[in-house]
């Protein structure tokens, strides 16, 4: 019996590691600090060193090792880990550390070799836990560490608050399919209750798409293209940095060297010789700081993106009205807007990492709410106007 719950853990550790392995390399490529993103890699190769001296423990017990590839990690947590906020993935992250360091590694099997092995992989995943805690303090402006080059880097960067990060058009194409979906669903109801679902709903519908999708169109372009400007105002304030603080900035980026694994005098050095080219000096700042002088975003890309998936979900609740009318017209309508709302909901979850059936319920409550609410008020108008 000792036996086997011991193998039990242990295949369930084994499963965690290879699963957590799997993230963490997703988001150690997704990062755009290279400093942090070796941090991160470095945790993911700390959970396949986990993962061999499991092995090694089955392995004494007379188990088999089963083969990685049988470990199948989710479609919605692939997803998640690609397109999620990098932080908010790292924080889920660290949360499945906490369950691993207080349940699965804590609790005793029976076995004392295997309680040992799991013993010393919780240390580790603790030192894990910290890592990605200071990580995530140091992007949202927490308190950093007190000492060290580390903590010294962290407290520069801390004040130097000018800088900005954006998001991907895909996120953007997700909600703007959830805004043209929610708003146009809300238009056609309220006609519909005013008309009994005749052929003003196709126009009033048709109108509030092409208006959604243009408003979210140009919304994303503006947004993204002053993204691109806060780049180069960012890029612009760091040269300013170093024109009028440059003894603080060299040692800004001997830290940085230093974290690399470069022994302080030697940094110190590499810095001073690259300060004699400041523009040299800026893109090597920029590039750790900001993670490089080129906006992410494409305005256009982002403009096509948004105004497309946002036409694309506000035609849903009008398609039907291309061919039908009336009572059937406005039920249709109803039931294929609804399924949208919940499909959209699901999508979002892949970046507020919600349950996606959760999220799809929500939504669809969301759309019960605003198309019962408007097509009341739209039979109310209709009374009024008769």
């Amino acid at each position: 019996m000792r036996s086997d719950e011991a193998v039990a853990r242990l295949l369930e550790a084994w499963r965690g590691e290879v699963e957590a392995r799997a993230v963490y390399t997703i988001l150690a490529g997704r990062m755009r600090d290279p400093r942090r993103a070796q941090v991160i890699r470095e945790i993911a190769d700390g959970e396949a060193r986990h993962r061999e001296r499991i092995e090694k423990r089955l392995r004494e017990l007379g188990q088999p090792i089963p083969d990685p590839s049988t470990v199948r990690v989710s479609t919605w947590l692939r997803l998640q880990a690609r397109f999620a906020p990098v932080m908010r993935m790292l924080a889920h992250m660290e949360s499945n550390e906490q369950v691993e360091i207080t349940d699965r590694y804590k609790r005793p099997t029976g076995d004392a070799e295997t309680d040992v092995v799991l013993a010393s992989i919780r240390t580790e995943e603790q030192g894990h836990s910290r890592t990605l805690d200071a990580i995530q303090a140091t992007h949202g402006g927490g308190e950093p560490p007190s000492s060290g080059a580390e903590g010294k880097l962290n407290r520069i960067l801390g004040r130097e608050t000018w800088h900005r990060t954006g998001s991907g058009w895909i996120s953007g194409a997700i909600y703007g399919a959830n805004d043209g979906l929610a708003a146009v669903f809300g238009i056609v109801a309220g006609v519909s209750g005013a008309t009994g679902g005749s052929s003003f709903v196709l126009t009033a519908g048709l109108s509030g798409a092409v208006a959604s999708a243009l408003s979210m169109a140009t919304g994303a372009f503006l947004a993204d293209r002053s993204e691109s400007e806060v780049v180069a105002a960012n890029v612009a304030q760091e040269r300013r940095e170093i024109e009028e603080h440059p003894e603080e900035e060299r040692e800004e980026l001997s830290l940085f060297y230093q974290l690399k694994g470069l022994d302080a005098a030697f940094a110190d050095e590499l810095a001073k010789k690259l300060a004699e080219n400041p523009e040299a000096m800026l893109k090597v700042l920029a590039t750790e700081e900001l993670g490089g002088t080129e906006a992410g975003g494409n305005p256009v890309q982002s403009a096509l993106a948004a105004g497309i998936s946002t036409f694309i979900g506000a035609m849903v609740p009008v398609i039907p009205f291309f061919f039908l009318r009336g009572t059937t017209a406005v039920l249709v309508a109803a039931i294929v807007s609804l399924i949208a709302h919940f499909l959209v909901g699901a999508a979002k979850s892949l970046f507020t990492l919600r349950k996606w059936w959760s999220a799809g319920l929500e939504m669809t409550l969301a759309g019960v709410i605003v198309g019962g609410a408007t097509y009341a008020l739209g039979l109310v108008l209709k009374v009024s106007g008769g």
